[in-house]
């Protein structure tokens, strides 16, 4: 249904990606917009996509009273919801809607919504594989890619959107069809106060579901199991572990999907992806398609040819008998838990970066298993350092090339060295892309056996 914006003035905070796409809709439907954002207009990225439009430009810091007099304050995924200006908006009753929220109001093909702290940007692309293959008309975006806004006025048969936990945390009426939770660990505590936060946000994906809808939810998960008695949704699970559940459940080389007395086997050895986070993701992936009638033959097909993600344990080069691997998006320590179950010893590990709150403890038994040598990069190595003491061999490195030139000379045959870092990129790099495509630069002009240093 059309959202009637005329002659409301509307306040979008945080002038990224989302924020800029948010502008163009809410001027297309008539509204009178201000663009506000802490940062200067040199320090935005593509923000001259909006040259020549009416939009009140607040940059640099935030006018206090453009939130006091708004009739709405449309909310960029990254802005937190206690800064400052919204809570000055929040005491003066001044509603504020996400750009997934405003999107979705005027969405009426079914949603099929992807979340998780690990997991999302891969399951959320193999869904539209699927879906493609199946010859439908899909549109495949939200936190990975283009903004739902962006596409909300199309004819599309389905939507899969990635949602993190910052684009739930607005969410109102917003209703999908299908609900993914993929996994639930440690994350983002630098902008929650504590875990249940942090995975409260999450359960919002479900708030409108009913009976009616599906919330496909990970059997193997203590925390997704613990939490799911306040989803009203129909549940179906998957699991690698070989739980005996209503959904996909893995047993030796097959997947086997049991729902309504259906007996569908599949077998992994057509599977491209490494790692059994994969096989959590293809499930995943598969459960929705399958509910929908997409027959089983063609939807693993279309899985089994998808060769993976950039930056997400994608193999960049085997070189002198060593692999390397770039899984620039490991951005917490769940996800390099299940980067490196994946490999086997010997690894080189490089690490490091932005430090998010969380806990480097749980990568310690692994990292015993597994790593040879350690290599700690950006603001957050000394803190990893300490935590990890004794762990493996640990150095420290002062920059990404520096990472790399030590891995190549220290790392041996039949060995990997994987970029995981468990940490955001923000210290030293634009984003996780910038630093996965670097980390693959450094890589790929590596000297081969012979050549020149």
């Amino acid at each position: 249904m059309k959202q009637d914006y005329r002659g409301q003035r509307v306040v979008v905070i945080g002038a990224g990606l989302s924020g800029q796409a948010l502008v163009r809709y809410l001027l297309q439907r008539g509204a009178t917009v201000a663009l506000s954002d802490h940062r200067e207009a040199s320090q935005i990225a593509g923000l001259d996509s909006l040259d020549g439009l009416p939009i009140r430009f607040d940059l640099g810091d935030h006018s206090l009273d453009l939130f006091e007099q708004a009739d709405l304050v449309a909310v960029s995924p990254g802005v937190p919801l206690d800064c400052e200006p919204l809570k000055r908006a929040v005491s003066c009753n001044i509603p504020l809607l996400g750009e997934i929220e405003i999107a979705a109001a005027e969405i009426e093909a079914p949603i099929i919504g992807v979340t998780g702290t690990n997991g999302k940007s891969t399951t959320t692309s193999l869904i539209g594989e699927i879906m493609q293959a199946w010859g439908k008309k899909i549109f495949v975006g939200g936190n990975l890619g283009t903004p739902l806004v962006e596409a909300c006025r199309e004819d599309y048969d389905m939507f899969v959107v990635e949602l993190s936990s910052f684009q739930l945390e607005t969410i109102k009426n917003f209703h999908p069809r299908f609900g993914l939770l993929l996994n639930l660990s440690a994350d983002h505590l630098d902008r929650y106060p504590d875990l249940r936060s942090y995975y409260l946000s999450k359960l919002q994906l479900f708030r409108n579901m009913t009976a009616s809808d599906y919330a496909i939810l990970n059997a193997d998960d203590p925390e997704v199991c613990r939490l799911a008695s306040g989803i009203h949704a129909t549940k179906v699970w998957f699991s690698v572990q070989g739980q005996d559940v209503p959904g996909f459940v893995r047993r030796e080389d097959s997947l086997f999907w049991n729902w309504n007395g259906a007996e569908i086997s599949l077998p992994l050895s057509g599977l491209q992806l490494l790692g059994e986070h994969n096989i959590e993701n293809a499930m995943a992936a598969l459960a929705p398609a399958l509910l929908q009638g997409c027959p089983a033959d063609l939807a693993w097909n279309a899985v089994c040819s998808f060769g993976g993600l950039a930056h997400r344990m994608q193999r960049v080069r085997l070189l002198q008998g060593v692999d390397w691997y770039n899984d620039s998006k490991g951005t917490n320590v769940g996800s390099v838990l299940k980067s490196l179950a994946g490999l086997k010893a010997p690894v080189t590990l490089i690490a490091g970066g932005k430090d998010k709150g969380g806990d480097y403890a749980p990568l310690r038994s692994l990292i015993e298993e597994k790593v040879t040598h350690l290599i700690l990069i950006g603001e957050a190595a000394v803190r990893m350092a300490s935590e990890l003491s004794g762990s493996s061999e640990i150095r420290m490195a002062a920059s990404l090339e520096a990472a790399v030139q030590q891995a190549y000379e220290i790392t041996s045959v039949g060995g990997s060295v994987l970029l995981s870092p468990a940490c955001s990129s923000f210290d030293m790099f634009k984003n996780f892309e910038v630093r996965g495509q670097e980390f693959t630069r450094l890589v790929e002009q590596l000297p081969a056996a012979g050549e020149d240093l």
